[in-house]
């Protein structure tokens, strides 16, 4: 019997590995989008007022997005979905959050329309006053349809999800990066800035649309009305409320950072977003796709009662995400001015925004363990019905990242050693605009504070995840620090090797040095008996691309 059910929850841990690698495709598959769009926008316009305006023009669309929309989400619905009885009471239901969602949205969108030129004027005064001053609220209010299409494409969703669909979400988040690709391709020339916000608009239409076949297949389009089930509305609300508050702390802190970009260096804004950009990717991919892969068995196994497996798979996906992020941080770090050169790094993005990118990306990437982490433990305590403990946790984490980000700043502003230091170490001397540089290192300092309250309630509330992962830690760490030195070795030995004024000098000589570092990886962990390679290695035999993707939601893999 013990063997029975050793055998099962062996099973069921590389179920979440198989399931893990398989968001982790197409998170990179959307990612790689997303950098395409990136480049050819980087290429176009360098770090400058355009770019500047372009992505501070997200930045209320996208606290709409999480302050309402997220109220619906796929995490939100799915519990309400199951429970009804007939396909009927299903379609009922839907077409009730349909109804609530549009007319909250449609209003709130409304509002913001017409308030949107005195908002932005308090918030981007620099970039309202500039030469893209009419250009920024004109985009600014074309994406505020942006979260009308999301927050309709997530109720979908939760419908296709619940019938086993998964495919069409997981779809959604690439062909909304095709939309912004196509837009920063063709839409620019004939319509300037506002192709630009024709081209999001046209990948969140793609994310939408490609729920509607199976919607309309299955009748919930006939269903869709304004006659709103209040009592039902609000158990959603209560439901989600918790996790709408936490993200919308987390997006309140990154508007504040981005005004304080726009206060800077012209293209300070454009540093700040294409270096988060690149961070996210490995966040998406480790730390997004453990903890949206472990979700559904972990409010199962604490629903029924197992306490053991459920520190068990918390435990497993957390080995795992260490394993993964630690060596990511230091190669990365290592490899960061060719990772950036060879992301954005032709046309108007010169050397000097490159470096600054670099060191900006450098910072960011830090915090990869930790957030990824965090993503994890808040999915937990979601799991196990303790919704204030994240909530908390976030709006304090929130509030740190804007009084470290703005303590930093004023300090390196004033303070020539400190400047002259952190110049000195991530070698952007001489670079206009390095006071941007203080915003991912609050950022980052932010999220370590985040992880370390999280693990503490996490340990109270459980058990102690310490003694469980500090040997394999120091494994990782060890073998990390070795890959990155012999990376580091490869790159000053592949300096005569290449041209690296061209994109393939840098290519290669930044791919023969990770392979170099990862060789030496691979070796240590071999030498130093990881347990987690060898984990590694099975989940790839078994055919990982075959497993059942899990639900994930719009803020997940977008």
């Amino acid at each position: 019997m013990v063997k029975k059910i050793l055998n099962l929850l062996h099973q069921e841990i590389r179920g979440l590995h198989e399931a893990a690698y398989l968001l982790g495709v197409f998170a990179l598959l959307s990612a790689v989008l997303g950098l395409v769009r990136d480049r050819v926008l980087a290429h176009l316009f360098g770090a400058g007022t355009t770019l500047d305006v372009y992505y501070a023009a997200f930045r209320v669309p996208d606290l709409l997005f999480v302050g309402i929309a997220s109220l619906v989400s796929v995490y939100a619905l799915i519990p309400f979905i199951t429970q009804k009885d007939s396909e009927s009471d299903r379609r009922r239901f839907i077409g009730s959050i349909f109804g609530a969602f549009t007319l909250v949205m449609a209003l709130a969108g409304i509002a913001f329309y017409f308030i949107m030129p005195k908002f932005l004027s308090l918030s981007f005064p620099s970039l309202l006053s500039g030469e893209h001053g009419s250009d920024f609220v004109l985009l600014s209010q074309i994406l505020l349809l942006q979260p009308i299409l999301l927050g309709l494409s997530n109720i979908f969703a939760s419908v296709t999800q619940v019938y086993g669909r998964f495919i069409l979400y997981a779809l959604g988040p690439v062909l909304y990066n095709i939309g912004t690709v196509i837009g920063a391709l063709f839409l620019y020339e004939p319509f300037g800035l506002l192709g630009l916000g024709y081209g999001v608009l046209l990948g969140a239409l793609m994310h939408l649309g490609i729920q509607l076949p199976f919607i309309y297949a299955h009748k919930f389009l006939s269903k869709l009305t304004f006659r709103i089930n209040l009592k039902e509305i609000w158990g959603v609300v209560t439901l989600s409320l918790p996790r709408t508050i936490a993200l919308s702390a987390r997006s309140i802190s990154f508007f504040v950072l981005v005004a304080f970009a726009a206060l800077m260096t012209k293209g300070s804004v454009t540093i700040f977003n294409l270096s988060i950009h690149l961070h996210e990717v490995p966040l998406a991919i480790i730390g997004a796709s453990y903890s949206v892969a472990a979700f559904p068995t972990l409010a199962r196994l604490f629903s029924n009662g197992s306490r053991g497996e459920f520190f068990e798979h918390i435990l497993v996906a957390t080995r795992h995400i260490i394993f993964w992020a630690t060596p990511v941080i230091v190669i990365f770090i290592v490899l960061r001015a060719q990772i950036v050169r060879v992301a954005f790094g032709s046309g108007a993005f010169d050397w000097s925004d490159t470096r600054l990118t670099a060191a900006a990306f450098a910072i960011f990437i830090i915090a990869l363990a930790t957030e990824s982490l965090g993503l994890l433990f808040t999915r937990g305590f979601y799991a196990a019905g303790k919704t204030k403990i994240p909530l908390v946790t976030n709006v304090v984490t929130a509030i740190a990242t804007v009084v470290f980000a703005y303590i930093l700043v004023r300090i390196f502003e004033n303070y020539l050693p400190f400047q002259s230091f952190v110049e000195g170490l991530l070698r952007v001397e001489g670079i206009e605009g390095t006071s941007i540089l203080m915003l991912p290192l609050g950022y980052s300092i932010a999220s370590f504070i985040n992880i370390a309250l999280l693990w503490y309630m996490f340990g109270r509330e459980f058990k102690s995840l310490t003694g469980s992962v500090s040997t394999m830690f120091f494994q990782v760490l060890t073998a990390s620090i070795l890959m990155g030195a012999s990376a580091h070795i490869a790159l000053n030995l592949l300096d005569d090797v290449f041209d690296l004024n061209t994109f393939w000098g840098i290519f290669l000589q930044g791919l023969l040095a990770g392979f170099a570092g990862l060789f030496v990886l691979i070796v240590s962990l071999k030498m130093l008996n990881n347990k987690e390679i060898g984990e590694v290695w099975v989940s790839i035999r078994k055919k990982f691309w075959r497993a059942s993707t899990v639900s994930a939601d719009q803020s997940d893999l977008l």
